[in-house]
């Protein structure tokens, strides 16, 4: 199994991001050849750097 795991930084508007990620993105990444998951991060995300991030999406792929 191969993973994919894409970090989005906090852009300027949140609400916006997520309606566009959830709606849009997210049941077109579903649709990519040999998707096993599709894991979203909840809660807050920080880098080690103390950046606060929007989310982390992790795919998980037949490899």
């Amino acid at each position: 199994m191969a993973q994919m795991i894409v970090i989005y930084k906090t852009p300027e508007d949140k609400e916006a991001f997520d309606k566009h990620y959830f709606d849009i993105h997210v049941p077109l990444a579903k649709k990519l050849p040999g998707l096993i998951k599709y894991q979203v991060s909840k809660g807050r995300v920080i880098a080690l750097t103390g950046e606060q991030l929007s989310l982390i999406g992790t795919l998980y792929l037949k490899a």
